[in-house]
């Protein structure tokens, strides 16, 4: 039996490619949605998820072909802006995107996800969600407000059989990043202040994100977990 279809937002480059290329080779048919359309695996949809009838449609198209079991919201994006400078339009930009259009594919995605018997959301957050950052109001409040909407939902629809997830990565290089953090002063940062003393790979981050649809473990619901190389205990 098929496993059916699990459907990723920004699912065209960085982790979200990488993800979806892992959940192809466990069998999972993909879904990628993004604003180019492309697909890293898996067939590609057109959308701007900050559109809400948009990603409604879409989602409802995806559904339309094959039975859908999950949902990866991964599209987001960072901005760091010094706080006595940030404009409330900046603010809801990045609040439009990491949080708001999150919540909609989970609203959309519910009805379908119910009608399969139960499946898996996973939200990527960040590790940014528990520290203070300075210049990073926006991106800290919005990935900080993935996990409360992950704890949310999981209490709202494990009735439902439908799990949701908060999987909060460190710095990960990708290839939005690479140049960055091959420069040596960041990797000499990133040496002192990650106990793992490197940036995690997009890679790795999609193979737990796939083992967590894999393993399927039916009572691990609500919770975030981090991907950070120990960064956010680190002393």
């Amino acid at each position: 039996m098929p496993k059916g279809t699990i459907i990723v937002t920004g699912g065209s480059r960085g982790i979200g490619a990488a993800v979806s290329a892992d959940l192809a080779r466990r069998g999972f048919d993909v879904a990628a949605l993004s604003r180019s359309g492309e697909a890293a695996a898996g067939k590609g949809y057109r959308c701007d998820v900050t559109n809400e009838d948009a990603l409604k449609s879409t989602i409802d198209a995806v559904a339309k072909e094959g039975r859908v079991v999950g949902l990866v919201n991964n599209a987001g994006f960072h901005r760091a802006s010094p706080s006595d400078r940030l404009s409330v339009s900046e603010l809801n930009e990045t609040l439009a995107l990491n949080l708001t259009a999150a919540m909609v594919a989970c609203r959309e995605a519910y009805p379908h996800l119910k009608a399969a018997g139960g499946g898996t959301i996973v939200n990527i957050g960040s590790f940014f969600d528990k520290l203070g950052v300075a210049e990073n109001i926006a991106y800290c409040a919005s990935k900080a407000a993935v996990g409360a909407m992950t704890r949310c939902l999981a209490v709202e629809w494990a009735k439902d059989g439908i799990r949701v997830l908060d999987v909060a990565p460190g710095y990960i290089e990708t290839d939005l990043n690479r140049e960055f953090l091959a420069r040596e002063k960041v990797k000499a940062w990133l040496g002192r202040r990650v106990p793992m003393a490197r940036a995690g790979a997009a890679d790795e981050v999609a193979r737990f994100v796939g083992s967590i649809f894999s393993e399927n473990i039916a009572y691990l619901t609500g919770e975030t977990i981090y991907l950070d190389g120990g960064q956010g205990m680190n002393h």
